[in-house]
C-alpha cells in the first residue's frame, strides 16, 4: 500500500491523542475547575447544546422531533438544542420528567428562554416522532429508572425510532457501562470534552452507537489538572516507547522468550511461541515435556524447544540469563507441577507473563500466589480464571484496578472491553477488539505478543496494552473466517504502518 490509500489507512490507524476517560464525577470537577477560571456554566451548556443541534442537523434533514429533558444538566442542554433547532424551521416537541419549576442550576437559564410548549414526559410523546433527543438523565445514575420514564424507554424501544443520546442514553451508568433498569440503544451519542469509562464498557459500548466527542469550551490543562488514571487503549500510551530494531541490533539485543509447553495441549504453546517471535522477540525457547518432545521441535521451525523432565532441568533452562520474558499458562496443563514451575520463574525476578492454567493451577493457593508474583508480571486472565484468583465484586474497572492493587502486577482482564490495570492505579480500555476473535487460541496469541514485547524492554503495561491492541488491529486486519494463526501471520502487516507512521512522526525516512 503506497500514497494516499496507505496515508489513509495510516490515519484510521491513530485514535483521538486526547484518550483521557473522565467518570461523570471527575467530568463534573472539570465543570467546577472551568467555571472557577471564569468560563460560566451558562457557557458550557450554551456550547453542549450547540453540539448537539450540530450533529442532529448534519446527519438528518429537518423533520418532526421529539426531545426528552430532565431537570438537571443534561436536560438543560436538550433545552438548548430545541431552541436551535425550533429556530431552524424544524417542529420541535419538548417533553419534560418533573414540574419545569424544578429545573435547576443553569438548565432553568435555558428553560426560560425556550419559548415553546413543554409537555410532561409521557411515552405519548413520541406519537409522530421521526427522531428523538434524549436529555434526560446524565451519566451519573445511581439507581435503576422508573416510572413514567421507564415506560417511555419500553415505548422507544418498541417504536426503534433513531436516537440522539446527550452524553448517554438514559438508563446508562457513565461509569461502569452498566445499565441502570432499561436504556434504549442510541443511533448516536454526543458526549462532551473526553469520553467516559461507560462509553467504551460493556454494555455501554453497544448501546450509544456512533459516538461524538464535542470541545465545549474546557481547556486541556483543566483536564489534566483533574488527573485521570483511565484512558482509551490508544497509540500514544506506548507507541513513543515501542521497541523497534535499531541499525546495531541483533537477536540478541532484542532479547529471548522462554514458554513453557504442556504435553497435551500442544497447540496452544505453539500459537504463543510464534506470536512471541512476530511480535518481535529475537530468540524463543520451548521447555517442554520430553514425552512432547517431537512434536514441538517438528512445528516450531524458529524456536529452540529443550526438553526439561523435572524441576532441577527446568532450573538449568533458567540459569540462562539472555532468557530475560517467560510465559507460562497456555496449554501447560494445570496441577502442583505447575505451580512449581511458576515459583521457580517469578523467583529469577524477570519479566512473566501468567495465562490460562498458570492462574488456574493457584485457584486454592491464593496467599501463595500473592506472595511470588511481582512488579514485572503481566497476568493475563479471563473472567473465569479471575474469580478463582481474585475475590472482588463490581464493574469490570473495578475489579481489575483491585486485582492489579492486590497482586502489585499489571492485570489485563479479557473480554471485548479488555481493560488492562495497573499497581499505581492507571487504567486503558481496549476498544478495537472485534467479534473475530471470539475463537480457540486467540488469547494464547495475546499472551505471545505481550511476552514478546517485554523480552524486548517494553514495561508490563505498556506492554500488555501494545499487546492488546495489536491483537484487536491484528483480527481488524484479517476480517471474517479468522482463526488464532491468521493473527500472527497479519500482525507484520499492522507493524510496518506503525513503523512507517512512527518513522514519518519523527521525521526520519
Amino acid at each position: 500500500m503506497t500514497g494516499p490509500a496507505r496515508c489513509i489507512r495510516l490515519r484510521s490507524m491513530i485514535p483521538n491523542l486526547a484518550t483521557d476517560l473522565l467518570t461523570p464525577a471527575e467530568m463534573a470537577h472539570a465543570d467546577r475547575l472551568a467555571i472557577a477560571r471564569g468560563i460560566t456554566g451558562v457557557t458550557l451548556m450554551a456550547a453542549a447544546g450547540r453540539a448537539v443541534a450540530d450533529v442532529v442537523q448534519r446527519r438528518w434533514s429537518p423533520r418532526p422531533v421529539t426531545v426528552l429533558c430532565g431537570p438537571g444538566n443534561n436536560g438543560g442542554d436538550g433545552f438548548v438544542a430545541a431552541q436551535i433547532l425550533r429556530e431552524a424551521g424544524w417542529p420541535v416537541r419538548l417533553g419534560l420528567l418533573g414540574s419545569r419549576d424544578k429545573v435547576r442550576g443553569d438548565a432553568a437559564h435555558f428553560a426560560g428562554l425556550w419559548t415553546g410548549e413543554v409537555e410532561p414526559l409521557h411515552p405519548r410523546l413520541l406519537d409522530g416522532a421521526e427522531l428523538v433527543i434524549d436529555a434526560v438523565l446524565g451519566a451519573g445514575l445511581s439507581r435503576p429508572v422508573d416510572g413514567v420514564l421507564l415506560d417511555t424507554i419500553e415505548e422507544l424501544i418498541s417504536q426503534n425510532l433513531p436516537i440522539l443520546a446527550v452524553d448517554v442514553p438514559s438508563g446508562l451508568d457513565g461509569a461502569t457501562g452498566a445499565v441502570r433498569g432499561l436504556a434504549a440503544k442510541a443511533t448516536v451519542t454526543v458526549t462532551f470534552s473526553r469520553k467516559k469509562p461507560g462509553h467504551l464498557l460493556l454494555p455501554g459500548r453497544t448501546l450509544c452507537g456512533e459516538l461524538v466527542v464535542s470541545d465545549i469550551g474546557i481547556p486541556d490543562d483543566v483536564i489534566a489538572e483533574v488527573g485521570s488514571k483511565a484512558h482509551e487503549n490508544g497509540l500514544d500510551i506506548w507507541l513513543p516507547s515501542f521497541p523497534w530494531p535499531q541499525a546495531d541490533t541483533h537477536k540478541y539485543k532484542r532479547g529471548q522468550v522462554m514458554v513453557v509447553g504442556g504435553a497435551v495441549m500442544t497447540g496452544a504453546t505453539r500459537l504463543a511461541v510464534r506470536a512471541a517471535a512476530r511480535a518481535g522477540a529475537g530468540l524463543v525457547t520451548v521447555a517442554v515435556p520430553p514425552a512432547a518432545w517431537s512434536i514441538y521441535a517438528a512445528s516450531l521451525t524458529t524456536a529452540i524447544v529443550h526438553p526439561f523432565a523435572d524441576d532441577m532441568e527446568f532450573a538449568a533452562l533458567l540459569s540462562d540469563p539472555r532468557r530475560n520474558a517467560i510465559l507460562i499458562g497456555p496449554g501447560a496443563g494445570v496441577g502442583p507441577a505447575l505451580q512449581r514451575l511458576v515459583g521457580a520463574a517469578l523467583a529469577t525476578g524477570r519479566s512473566v507473563v501468567l495465562d490460562a492454567d498458570a492462574l488456574t493451577a493457584f485457584g486454592g493457593s491464593r496467599g501463595e500466589f500473592f506472595g511470588a508474583v511481582h512488579g514485572d508480571c503481566v497476568l493475563t486472565p479471563h473472567p473465569g480464571e479471575f474469580v478463582r484468583l481474585f475475590d472482588v465484586r463490581g464493574d469490570k474497572v473495578s475489579q481489575a484496578r483491585h486485582a492489579a492493587t492486590e497482586s502489585g502486577t499489571v492485570v489485563l482482564l479479557k473480554g471485548a472491553d479488555t481493560v488492562i490495570a495497573a499497581p499505581d492505579g492507571r487504567i486503558a480500555i481496549n476498544t478495537n477488539a472485534p467479534p473475530d476473535l471470539a475463537t480457540a487460541g486467540s488469547g494464547d496469541v495475546l499472551s505471545g505478543i505481550i511476552v514478546g514485547l517485554m523480552a524486548q524492554g517494553l514495561g508490563p503495561f505498556r506492554a500488555a496494552c501494545a499487546g492488546a491492541w495489536l491483537h484487536g488491529e491484528a483480527a481488524n486486519e484479517f476480517g471474517p473466517g479468522l482463526v488464532a494463526e491468521d493473527l500472527t501471520e497479519t500482525l507484520p502487516r499492522v507493524l510496518r504502518r506503525l513503523r512507517d507512521m512512527s518513522r514519518e512522526g519523527s521525521g526520519t525516512h
